[in-house]
């Protein structure tokens, strides 16, 4: 398992080309700004595509250009994973990156010995407490129920993602060595999703926002939810040290500018699910499901949780891969992002302590700029119900897993039968476990749920 992550980061810091640019090319009374990010993964927007889309950094930058003179050129650079993002602070051709937290540390322990190429974590995008942001997906008729059941087989997952750093813990939850257990094909997000429609592979383990895309479009069903982890996943924002250290002005404007986009998302999550969608081509739906209620958690400070969970992902990494020893606290600098947040007259230390919101009921009806929330399962199924009756047309319901507490699309969700109450799990493994537990319970169809919901 380790030659695949080590070549695969070679390849991409060889495929550096000399059409990037450069952020030391300025002039003297332009500065080079390029970003690294990645439009489809939902849980870094706030330091990508809705960042970009509403020209937030753009407008803090020539804040300062008013003040100071200097003027400003950002790039931004779209990538599908952190990997091609690091290869390119390698080679000192992006400043501000982008990832999950396995990639972040790749990036930590790749630049580590390079002067001016050498990174710090300086913010958090998005994070989830469980870990539910991560999952394995199978072709909806698979009989694979559970993730044993994969075993033996080709599961497409991007060696050193946060996606496959979930299979492997998950597999040695399961009992299956992660290095025998499942073949594991390192393909981009988007080779693997056609693969798995295909039938070349029978699993795929990716980060948001693929499994709920490809539920979403009937291409997979959910049969592995990070959440049973219980461990935190989260994506953030590196920088290159001597980049900020030449211009600290600049990564002043971006976490400004974070901080703009993550206030914004978290006031206007439908709006801000709409320019997402815009900006990355993903349907606004299924991009609502991880910024909705309870979905992703859009905090950019740096919880001392988060960083004992980056800490506990090193084996891991070294695991699979030639991973140099790197010391993660001294990695996380969280000094910039305090002074944004006193420049604000924001207190950080009570942003520090904060906790994400539990995932609720929630229906969105087609041609509404609004959502009706939902106390209870029952309660969501009776609102759709009788919004059908009604001639209306449900765009898209979302109810939080029994079990875990997942955000999940109603209609791809596993229901039972409680007595009177309805019980919605986002796998079939969790419908079974609490049908197992609870006798005279029931799985039963959506559609029926909807019928006797009262």
């Amino acid at each position: 398992m380790k030659k695949p992550l080590v070549a695969l980061l070679a390849a991409l810091t060889a495929s550096v080309t000399a059409c990037s640019l450069d952020s030391a090319g300025g002039s003297d009374d332009v500065v080079n700004v390029v970003i690294g990010y990645q439009s489809k993964t939902i849980n870094t927007v706030t330091a990508g595509t809705l960042l970009r889309a509403k020209g937030f950094l753009e407008q803090r930058l020539a804040d300062v250009t008013t003040e100071t003179g200097t003027k400003y050129n950002v790039a931004w650079q779209d990538y599908d994973t952190g990997a091609p993002i690091t290869a390119q602070m390698v080679a000192e051709k992006i400043d501000i990156g982008s990832m999950g937290d396995y990639p972040m540390l790749i990036n930590g322990s790749k630049t580590q010995s390079l002067e001016r190429a050498r990174t710090e974590i300086v913010s958090v995008t998005g994070y989830h407490p469980k870990g539910a942001l991560n999952m394995v997906v199978v072709d909806p008729d698979s009989p694979a129920q559970t993730l044993p059941d994969l075993a033996g087989k080709k599961v497409s997952a991007s060696v050193g993602s946060a996606g496959h750093g979930t299979l492997v813990r998950a597999l040695e939850r399961a009992g299956l060595d992660p290095r025998t257990g499942v073949e594991v094909l390192n393909q981009q997000p988007q080779v693997g999703a056609s693969a798995l429609e295909s039938g070349q592979v029978q699993g795929l383990s990716q980060f948001v926002a693929w499994p709920g895309l490809l539920v979403f479009q009937d291409k997979a069903r959910l049969l592995y939810d990070g959440a049973e982890l219980d461990y935190p996943t989260l994506h953030g924002v590196v920088v290159r040290q001597d980049y900020s250290a030449q211009h600290p002005e600049v990564l002043d404007a971006f976490l400004q500018a974070q901080l703009d986009a993550t206030e914004f998302l978290n006031t206007e999550p439908l709006e801000a699910a709409r320019i997402v969608a815009e900006g990355s081509g993903l349907p606004q739906e299924v991009v609502y499901l991880y910024n909705g209620l309870g979905g992703t958690s859009f905090d950019t400070t740096l919880k001392p949780s988060l960083v004992e969970a980056l800490k506990g992902d090193v084996p891991y990494l070294k695991s699979i891969g030639d991973f140099a020893d790197l010391d993660v606290t001294g990695f996380v600098d969280d000094a910039p992002l305090r002074r944004a947040f006193e420049e604000r007259g924001q207190d950080y230390d009570a942003a520090l302590k904060a906790t994400s919101a539990p995932a609720a009921g929630e229906l969105w009806l087609q041609g509404s700029d609004s959502t009706t929330p939902a106390a209870t399962p029952n309660e969501l199924l009776r609102a759709v119900r009788e919004a059908e009756a009604g001639g209306a047309t449900v765009r898209a319901a979302y109810i939080p897993d029994t079990e875990l507490g997942t955000r999940w699309f109603a209609d791809k969700s596993i229901w039972v039968r409680d007595g009177a109450r309805y019980l919605p799990f986002g796998t079939a493994a969790g419908a079974q476990r609490h049908v197992a537990a609870h006798p005279g319970t029931e799985i039963v169809e959506y559609r029926q749920a909807l019928v006797g919901a009262v």
